[in-house]
């Protein structure tokens, strides 16, 4: 009789050699490259063999905590990498071609991890469970093995607790249950009633969700509204979604890319009233969307909001630069108005090389457009203002700039 085939190791991590228990010092950086890693190992897997990169992600959300005992998490750093890790994680898992009973012993595995958490530092794995259970057969098996005799060990924390149990509860389609758990007389809890807004939508009820969603989200609750928002354009009701929620919903980390998520969620929308409206959200600001009017080629607006409020003298100069040639009105204005809220400024607060670009830039444009003489009388009126800003930019310019 031949012999039996030996059988294969199991496959092994490269990240579960540094993430044992008490695995890291107090340095923090240390730790969040080492996080980085391990996230960017299994997505790597996670290409050729999602199942096995979903197991993995599990035996990294079972170690991180023990791991990251002793590292200083005083400057949020090590939190904010943990919980990006999270994030990308628990869509690994949910997305991985698993079958219900290894769903099920992964959420159990995971449930312990958050009772076991002492850091805490797995807080926000609760948030994704209803991601983490992937199917709606997993997430009503592993609720009826919770609630039975030989449930998961471990019990996490009030939050984990309530938040994965409405997760899975929101994911299994168990609407009634979820409208009677005891938190429920909350109508405007978002945490609570985002797992509800999602029950609604699986079972069909667009409208009550979006109700819901517009509720939680005049109560103050920002990704209520960025869900009303989706909702509104997803059924078609894009003037509404506009007039309720986009420039809340659309904010980005420059006012040049929150103008263009606009425009890309709002084709339909005329730029110009776009610019308006966001010129509008921010009162006393206007002149913080100058690059953004620039970029969509709204150089009318543009040179208005250069003129009523107050804008960066740089960003101004690099514009009258840039469109000497195409735009050499524009450009021409838009380096005067670089030198007039340099001349009104703190003379601390002008850059020799951007006053120059500035100057340089108005001349050569307005020499373009015809208009140089023209230039050159405002800016000698300019410069001849008693602020020392002004007189500072007179020593700094050829003579002819201010005689």
């Amino acid at each position: 009789m031949p012999p039996k085939p030996a059988k294969p190791a199991p496959f092994r991590f490269e990240f579960q050699a540094q993430f044992r228990r008490n695995g890291f010092g107090w340095k923090s950086r240390p730790a969040i490259e080492r996080v980085k890693q391990a996230v960017a190992e299994i997505r790597r897997v996670a290409r050729r063999e999602p199942e096995l990169a979903a197991e993995g992600a599990v035996r990294f959300l079972e170690r991180v905590s023990p791991a990251l005992t002793h590292v200083d998490s005083s400057s949020g750093a090590i939190g904010t990498a943990v919980n990006r890790a999270i994030a990308q994680l628990a869509e690994i898992i949910g997305a991985a071609p698993a079958d219900t009973a290894t769903r099920v012993a992964w959420l159990d595995r995971l449930w312990a991890a958050l009772a076991e958490d002492r850091i805490p530092c797995l807080e926000a794995l609760a948030d994704h469970w209803a991601t983490l259970c992937g199917t709606k057969e997993a997430a009503a098996a592993w609720l009826d093995r919770l609630n039975s005799d030989d449930g998961p060990a471990g019990c996490p924390s009030g939050h984990c607790n309530n938040a994965a149990q409405l997760g899975a509860l929101a994911r299994a389609g168990r609407l009634e249950e979820l409208l009677q758990w005891p938190v429920s007389h909350h109508p405007r809890d978002w945490q609570f009633q985002r797992h509800v807004v999602r029950a609604l939508l699986d079972a069909g009820q667009k409208d009550r969700a979006l109700a819901l969603a517009e509720r939680c989200s005049e109560a103050g609750y920002q990704e209520a509204g960025f869900v009303a928002e989706e909702l509104l354009l997803g059924m078609g009701r894009s003037d509404e979604a506009y007039a309720r929620h986009a420039l809340a919903a659309s904010q980005r980390p420059t006012f040049v890319a929150t103008f263009r998520e606009l425009r890309r969620k709002y084709p339909k929308v005329p730029p110009e009233r776009i610019l308006a409206d966001a010129v509008r959200s921010t009162p006393g600001a206007g002149g913080k969307w100058f690059a953004a009017a620039k970029d969509a080629g709204l150089f009318r607006e543009a040179i208005e909001l250069a003129r009523r409020s107050k804008c960066d003298p740089a960003t101004l100069a690099r514009a009258a630069r840039d469109h000497c040639a195409d735009q050499p009105e524009f450009a021409a204005e838009a380096g005067f108005q670089a030198l007039r809220w340099m001349a009104e400024g703190e003379a601390a607060e002008v850059d020799a090389r951007d006053l120059h670009l500035a100057y340089d830039s108005a001349l050569s444009a307005a020499a373009v457009a015809g208009g140089e003489r023209r230039i050159q009388e405002r800016v000698r009126k300019l410069l001849s203002g008693p602020s020392p800003a002004a007189s500072w930019m007179r020593s700094m310019l050829p003579r002819e700039a201010h005689e």
